[in-house]
């Protein structure tokens, strides 16, 4: 079974674009709600981002308090860069578990989302990349209408600490522009097609 990686900046679609490819029967990893999982359910890691980032990494809940530790993180670099060195290998070989599952059941491929596909060195187990494509004004207009606590500054700072686009661009295997230049199902059924057939 060949693994394929899908991901894209803040804003670009990449989701969306993950969606068309499920509705096709294709199975998709979700690395952000696979992190939350990890994050909720692993003791191990628990333990190691209560130590790292403080006793308001969880709630009194007992869940994880994302906005508290998406702000410590994203102000920071070097904080940012203890998170996912934290999470991302847990989540590989949640990742690994899974795509066992999909190649016993017979599948041609399989997708793996991550927004940070290259910054965690995730890319280096998958057979190919698939780069979604939107311009940074586009992006942020589209992360301001679906998620009302973030301003454009806080916008501005996640893309600055992302992966530059003409990287992303010229690391990737294939594109999906997703900028309303082209129609985005048409390139989805287009690779669809010809990995079904590999």
């Amino acid at each position: 079974m060949r693994r394929i990686g899908i991901t894209g900046g803040i804003g670009s679609g990449k989701s969306v674009v993950a969606r068309l490819f499920a509705a096709l029967g294709v199975p998709v990893y979700d690395s952000d709600s696979r992190a939350k999982w990890v994050m909720a359910h692993d003791l191990v890691l628990r333990a190691q981002l209560l130590a790292a980032f403080g006793a308001d990494t969880y709630g009194a809940d007992g869940q994880l308090n994302r906005p508290y530790l998406a702000r410590v993180a994203f102000a920071d670099p070097a904080r940012l860069a203890q998170l996912n060195a934290l999470v991302h290998p847990r989540v590989g070989e949640d990742f690994a578990a899974w795509s066992a599952q999909q190649a016993a059941a017979g599948h041609a491929y399989a997708l793996k989302e991550a927004a940070l596909l290259f910054e965690s060195g995730a890319y280096q187990g998958l057979d190919k990349v698939i780069t979604v494509f939107a311009p940074p004004e586009v992006r942020t207009a589209r992360v301001l209408a679906r998620d009302a606590h973030r301003t454009a500054a806080d916008v501005a700072r996640i893309i600055a600490q992302q992966l530059p686009e003409t990287e992303r661009l010229a690391r990737a295997d294939y594109v999906v522009y997703n900028d309303d230049s082209q129609l985005v199902i048409p390139q989805v059924l287009a690779l669809h097609q010809q990995w079904a057939r590999e």
